[in-house]
């Protein structure tokens, strides 16, 4: 059995012992109640420095041992939120060591962890979290983050104070001041930006920062000595050379042990299922697994769909839960549900959303939870490593073309032109293969262009920024498509995808697991050529190989690409959804950030995935500012 950390976290590490007191940490964890709403918990350090608070979602192991905070050799005390999928063969290791353990949690083997090899015990745990351990002895704190960004820390510091929490609203119950930051806010609503790829610990509060995914912190509280350090590194530039059998042979193996971690619960465990090729390869996978070793298992999974858009894509959920015999549950989103729910769907995120989409997923775990099903396994992280995007096609022919590979190149763009599949091919592409540095100044310069120049905003909001170019505008030099499929990985992209799915599914109180950020898995796929991502006209190649004949036909070799999308565009031309929006343009307007002229223009209905989509940024950005 495990004890799933499903949780809020939070804690007050001060010089000033009157702030440091169970009043303010059960603010704190009551803010973080819909985390952990089965239970909450503090603890206070004798020297009154230092203070934790824990809020709990209980699954199995209910005793006291298991319980946050978690004290470990009358040394160490924890809070955690997340999980480590790879806790037992660690305990076996511990064991073997000489550690003895009194629970059956993930938890209290961190704790042995990192009393065996301190910071370096990040290095080998396979799991998704965020944990502050406070050593009673030499008064070191250590907090760390996941590589990839799956579980949130946000924290305040100042030359007296250091303040954390899983989310930010949990900050602002101690008076952490909320404060916008304009130069972000600037970037969301002319490119649609959601984070400073310059500075990652940067959010959209002026006072409060974020542990970068693949960090960590330690804090010496007796000398105040802070410091953030990475603790590993997504190698890109590494090659292998491996036959074709051979890698999807390892792709599979890799996969299947990673889901097969993801499965450990004692719980009922679901699965998001969109109908695409992720969702549906993890439904195949799960199925394999419990036909295998638990033949009484009813697998379950959860779907948006909508009923009469063209993006609809209950055909493709149907034929996966047929195949698998899996339940299928439904839910149906609708312009009325958004604008009833959009209120609490802003306090859960606290930072901005590119679309409705995210509303799609919030609907998704309230299904979820309705069901009494608590995790559910989902697909993200595969479009960002195996190139799944459509806006990647351009970047491998230009590296094709950048390697003299002419006949490959021409092959390649024929290929995806006999599937259908967009993307943008004409001389600036060809120039741009050869001059990637070049085209990287030249993308950036027009979009700081596009930041200072929009029509909607006014001078006085903009003006300050003239002047300071490239400011948190960021391009990478792309000269092969692994250096893109970083950036969005690592860099830009990835991780706010990732804050989307955590407060969507622990608004709801559910866990959401990603077989595919298995962080082997990621470094292999990495590792391979460009041609075993897009491959004949296909994206996402070697994950289609590895599915062929497993999944139906119709999932594995399909070439067009929704991504979760909603009827948006319609949604948008509803009456009471234009006045919702009509209403955040008066508030953006009251604030000096958009032209009174702009209250004059039509709500402009666009898709969700549109990039200019406005309307719906100032919709989002409005409310941020309440």
């Amino acid at each position: 059995m495990i004890f799933t950390a499903m949780c809020g976290i939070a804690g007050i590490i001060s010089s000033d012992k009157t702030i440091v007191n169970e009043v303010n940490l059960k603010k704190m964890t009551s803010a973080l109640a819909h985390r952990g709403p089965d239970g909450n918990a503090h603890w206070i350090h004798s020297n009154g420095h230092v203070g934790f608070g824990h809020t709990r979602l209980s699954i199995i192991d209910l005793s006291s041992f298991a319980a946050q905070p978690m004290h470990y050799l009358d040394r160490y005390t924890i809070v955690y939120n997340g999980e480590i999928y790879n806790y037992i063969e660690i305990k076996a290791v511990l064991q073997k060591a000489g550690y003895v353990f009194k629970t059956q949690s993930d938890t209290e083997v961190i704790l042995a962890a990192y009393d065996r090899w301190k910071e370096r015990c990040l290095q080998q745990f396979d799991g998704m979290f965020s944990f502050v351990i406070y050593d009673r002895k030499e008064h070191i704190l250590f907090a760390a983050r996941d590589r990839f960004g799956e579980k949130p820390f946000y924290y305040y510091k100042d030359d007296e104070h250091f303040v954390f929490a899983s989310e930010m609203k949990a900050l602002w119950a101690v008076g952490i001041n909320k404060k916008v930051e304009e130069k972000m806010l600037l970037n969301y609503l002319t490119l649609g930006y959601l984070q400073n790829v310059n500075d990652k610990s940067e959010t959209f509060f002026e006072e409060i920062s974020s542990l970068p995914p693949s960090h960590y912190i330690q804090l010496s509280v007796a000398n105040k000595r802070f410091s953030i350090k990475s603790y590993w590194y997504l190698d890109k530039e590494s090659a292998i050379k491996v036959p074709v059998a051979d890698a999807i042979e390892h792709f599979n193996e890799l996969f299947n042990i990673s889901v097969k971690r993801r499965l450990r619960s004692d719980v009922t465990i679901g699965s998001s299922l969109s109908g695409g090729l992720d969702s549906s390869s993890i439904v195949a996978a799960t199925s394999g697994l419990y036909t295998k070793g638990q033949s009484d298992y009813k697998p379950v999974s959860f779907s948006a769909v909508f009923p009469g858009f063209e993006k609809d894509e209950s055909a493709f959920i149907n034929a996966v839960a047929d195949k698998f015999k899996v339940t299928n549950f439904i839910t149906k989103p609708t312009a009325e549900g958004l604008v009833n729910d959009f209120e609490k769907l802003c306090y859960y995120q606290e930072e901005p959303f590119h679309s409705s989409s995210a509303y799609a997923q919030y609907q998704v775990f309230s299904l979820a939870a309705s069901h009494g099903v608590k995790v559910l396994l989902d697909g993200q992280g595969a479009d960002e490593t195996l190139a799944g995007y459509h806006k990647y096609l351009h970047w491998y022919l230009q590296q094709l073309l950048a390697r003299l590979r002419f006949a490959d190149a021409k092959k390649e763009k024929a290929a995806l032109q006999k599937n259908n599949l967009p993307f943008e091919w004409g001389p600036k592409n060809i120039i741009a293969s050869y001059f990637p540095a070049h085209v990287t100044i030249l993308l950036e310069k027009k979009a700081y262009r596009k930041t200072i120049n929009h029509p909607d905003l006014t001078e006085e909001f903009t003006g300050s920024f003239k002047g300071q170019e490239w400011e948190g505008i960021h391009k990478p030099i792309v000269s092969k498509l692994n250096d893109i499929l970083y950036f969005n990985t690592m860099q830009f992209g990835l991780e706010e995808l990732l804050r989307f799915a955590d407060r969507n599914s622990m608004a709801h109180g559910r866990e959401v697991r990603l077989p595919f950020l298995n962080h082997e898995l990621v470094q292999f796929v990495f590792s391979l050529p460009a041609n075993f991502k897009i491959h004949d006209g296909w994206t996402k190649w070697i994950l289609r190989k590895s599915m062929d004949k497993v999944l139906p036909d119709q999932i594995v070799w399909r070439k067009d690409k929704i991504g979760y999308e909603t009827p948006q565009q319609q949604w948008m031309t509803d009456p009471v959804l234009q006045d919702f929006m009509h209403e955040a343009k008066r508030k953006l307007v009251a604030g000096g950030i958009l032209k009174p002229s702009t209250l004059d223009k039509k709500i402009k209905p666009l898709p969700a995935y549109e990039e200019d989509n406005f309307d719906w940024k100032y919709l989002c950005a409005a409310h941020m500012l309440s």
